[in-house]
C-alpha cells in the first residue's frame, strides 16, 4: 500500500538526517523505535545521551533515566547524579 511506503520512505528520511548529524546506526534506529518513529523526541534523546555520555554516566542508565523522565534534561541530570 502507498500510505506504508510513504511511512517507510519517511523513517528512511528521518533516520538518514539523524545519521548525518553524527549519531551511530543502531542508537538511531533504537531511539525511533522508542519513541513511536518521531524524528523530534528521537533527536531530543539522542542528543541527551551523548551529552550524559560526555558526562561519564553509563549508557544504560542514561537510557533508563531519559525515558522516565521523558527526555527533560534538568530531571534526568538529577536523576543520574543521585544514582
Amino acid at each position: 500500500p502507498a500510505c506504508l511506503r510513504l511511512q517507510f520512505l519517511s523513517y528512511l528520511g528521518a533516520c538518514d538526517r539523524l545519521l548525518k548529524q553524527g549519531y551511530e546506526e543502531g542508537q538511531v534506529e533504537e531511539a525511533m523505535e522508542m519513541f513511536q518513529y518521531s524524528e523530534k523526541k528521537a533527536a531530543e534523546f539522542l542528543h541527551l545521551l551523548a551529552q550524559f555520555n560526555d558526562m561519564g554516566f553509563q549508557q544504560n542508565e542514561i537510557k533508563e533515566v531519559l525515558l522516565l523522565c521523558g527526555n527533560q534534561r534538568e530531571k534526568a541530570l538529577e536523576e543520574l547524579v543521585m544514582k
